[in-house]
């Protein structure tokens, strides 16, 4: 853990969160600024920085079942729903925490502001 990540407190539960869903690897919380009515964060438990940090595909994969499970559990499946992964400054990533957005519960313009 980060001493310093946010994300790392969430996953701990040293701050509290609206958990959604976890398993040994994953952890997601509900967004505290949402940009939809479903605004989900899927991060791993594990630290990574940024999305280019690591060429861990198997941990990857396990991201991205979690950020599907979300997607079910939240009942986006049917109508659909997007998932962002930020980057950098140019690409809005305020945590330096590797995190997928699920976001949904309405329709998503494209391209995104």
């Amino acid at each position: 853990m980060a001493d310093e990540c946010i994300f790392c407190k969430i996953a701990s539960g040293e701050i509290p969160c609206e958990a959604v869903y976890e398993d040994e690897d994953v952890f997601a919380f509900r967004d505290l600024h949402p940009g939809a009515p479903s605004h989900v964060l899927v991060i791993p438990r594990r630290h990574i920085p940024r999305i280019t940090d690591t060429d861990d595909a198997e941990l990857l994969g396990k991201l991205l079942i979690g950020a599907n499970k979300v997607a079910e559990k939240e009942g986006l499946i049917e109508k659909g729903f997007r998932y962002a992964v930020n980057f950098g400054e140019h690409g809005g990533q305020l945590v330096m925490h590797v995190h997928i957005h699920v976001l949904g519960g309405r329709p998503l313009a494209w391209p995104p502001g």
